[in-house]
């Protein structure tokens, strides 16, 4: 009785299937399990490195042994005027930012509406300053005075154009109004990819349109707009360099001027590149930590 009942016990029937031997194989079929398994050589990728190192390499020693001073390089890195230009290009970059990012709220809000007179309008200038070039419309800004000599509001204030047109004020006016067409489309993309079962219940609890999207639709769209607006913010720290066709004292400008005194074209060039590498590698952890801090918050918002 005792061994009948070990025997129908579960965990002796597992044993025992555990030390039944393994099934034969049917007849025909080879026994591969003593088998090694051959790994893919993969040549292709080793032959890509090689030739990337041996690019990268001949690149090194062209820079190595050209005709560049590193002497300058080192001097004016740390220059009066060079810093002067770093810190006019993250001012002009982020007030031409922030403006973008305003006109572009402003827009996607206008290509949503029902209204067609919004929506057209907002087409409109998405249409205008996403299709001409940014060289342009800053050229075409800072000789406003060409069309418009005069400036201010009748009867209130007046002014010349080219007095009120400055250097900084054109810079800020065309990189931050063409920054606002792109960064428009980039939060109507945003605001549509929020649930319509979002918008309709902020309309079930007696929300009117402007306040539920800043309070409900704008911190949701934050998740999918925070990637691709802090890339626009990197593209608007290396588009603040066409600036120095009108003028402004950025970086890149500073650095010309430089060159043009003492001919040092290229060191000066690698001065406000690295600059540029400098701040750029920077701002790609901070934006990396934001994008977490937004995406905890959408996690939050949706529990």
């Amino acid at each position: 009785m005792g061994s009948g009942r070990e025997c129908g016990h579960p965990a002796h029937a597992e044993r025992g299937a555990a030390m039944r031997p393994a099934p034969a194989l049917a007849e025909g079929f080879p026994d591969l399990s003593g088998m090694q398994i051959a790994r893919e050589p993969h040549w292709f990728r080793w032959i890509s490195a090689a030739l990337i190192v041996l690019v990268l390499a001949a690149i090194a020693r062209a820079f190595a042994n050209g005709q560049i001073e590193w002497s300058y390089v080192s001097r004016f890195l740390t220059a009066k005027v060079i810093l002067e230009g770093i810190v006019n290009t993250m001012v002009m970059a982020v007030l031409a930012m922030a403006l973008g990012i305003f006109l572009g709220i402003v827009v996607a809000i206008m290509r949503l509406s029902p209204n067609p007179v919004l929506k057209t309008a907002a087409a409109g200038y998405t249409w205008l300053f996403r299709g001409t070039p940014l060289i342009l419309q800053l050229l075409l800004w800072f000789n406003l005075a060409l069309v418009f000599p005069s400036i201010g509001i009748p009867g209130l204030w007046s002014a010349r154009a080219v007095d009120v047109m400055t250097p900084f004020l054109a810079a800020l006016l065309g990189l931050g109004i063409n920054q606002g067409a792109y960064t428009s489309e980039v939060m109507r993309a945003g605001m549509l990819s929020v649930d319509i079962g979002q918008y309709e219940a902020a309309q079930a609890i007696g929300m009117g349109r402007l306040r539920a999207l800043r309070r409900i639709i704008l911190p949701q769209a934050m998740r999918v707009v925070v990637p691709p607006l802090g890339n626009e913010f990197i593209g608007m720290v290396k588009a603040t360099s066409l600036a120095s066709v009108i003028q402004y004292p950025e970086v890149l400008h500073n650095a010309e001027n430089i060159y043009y005194a003492n001919s040092r074209v290229i060191e000066l060039l690698i001065v406000a590149g690295l600059w540029y590498l400098l701040v750029v590698s920077i701002l790609t952890p901070l934006q990396m930590l934001l994008e977490r801090r937004f995406a905890r918050g959408t996690v939050r918002l949706t529990r």
